[in-house]
């Protein structure tokens, strides 16, 4: 079983969108997806139209086995579950930090669905916290959707740095070029100067700023099951492709 997260350190750069879709491309090549939204906004659930719990205790979520997997939600879409958000989550980092292992207790939660699934996708929230620095130890690989502009870009350098600083290995730690309009000269040269840099992090693929993608909202499915061969839907595709062999998943 595989595990990655879509981290930044700020909103609005196309984390979530990028999670489902990225989810879903899995999904129909077959893999068994598991979704965690762990982000309290919940749109990932939203957009998966997963009914969240009802109550959510987060001591259980963490600890328990079965109380984990009763909260786990199907999709339409066969091979893709969702473990829902829950407004409790908020309140996760607390938790973690009242374990006396807070750096295993994560790990619990993942490990309880080792054998259902080939495939963990973790939505996390923004911010630097300790359950991001939890999700960044347990993740295989942790993939930071960028806008190409310099304050987004300073953001990516930003989060290289606590990896640095952590002692976590950069290797698993990769950007990608999100809400790219290439008709802006800045998005086009911010993405050719870092592609010509030797040895960058980016991965060669660039997800469009499109109004397919903001159309989700709407949908409520990702951009492929509604507009398959849409721009968007091809680019989202050719980043799992990518990914998939990142994780060496098969």
């Amino acid at each position: 079983m595989k595990i990655l997260s879509l981290y930044n350190l700020k909103g609005g750069v196309g984390k979530t969108t990028t999670a489902v879709n990225l989810a879903h491309a899995a999904a129909r090549d077959g893999f068994n997806v598991l979704l965690c939204d762990l982000d309290p906004q919940g749109a990932s659930t939203f957009y998966l139209q997963a009914a969240p719990p009802t109550k959510m205790k987060t001591g259980k979520l963490l600890k328990g086995k079965s109380f984990a997997h009763k909260q786990v939600r199907e999709t339409e879409f066969i091979h893709l579950d969702v473990l829902p958000a829950h407004l409790e989550f908020r309140n996760l980092d607390r938790r973690l930090d009242e374990e006396k292992k807070s750096d295993t207790a994560l790990a619990s939660l993942f490990e309880g669905f080792h054998g259902d699934y080939d495939l963990i996708i973790a939505d996390a929230p923004a911010g630097l916290t300790l359950l991001s620095e939890n999700l960044f130890q347990l993740s295989d690989l942790v993939l930071v959707p960028t806008i190409p502009s310099t304050l987004s870009l300073n953001c990516f350098e930003q989060v290289s740095e606590f990896f640095k600083k952590e002692k976590l290995s950069k290797k698993k730690l990769k950007g990608f070029f999100s809400m790219a309009d290439t008709r802006k000269r800045l998005h086009r040269e911010s993405i050719e100067k870092v592609y010509h840099t030797p040895n960058n992090p980016f991965l060669e693929a660039v997800i469009p700023s499109a109004s397919i993608v903001e159309q989700m909202g709407e949908q409520r499915r990702p951009v492929s099951a509604f507009a398959r061969n849409s721009r968007a839907a091809n680019a989202f595709g050719d980043l799992w492709n990518i990914v998939r062999a990142e994780l060496k998943i098969d």
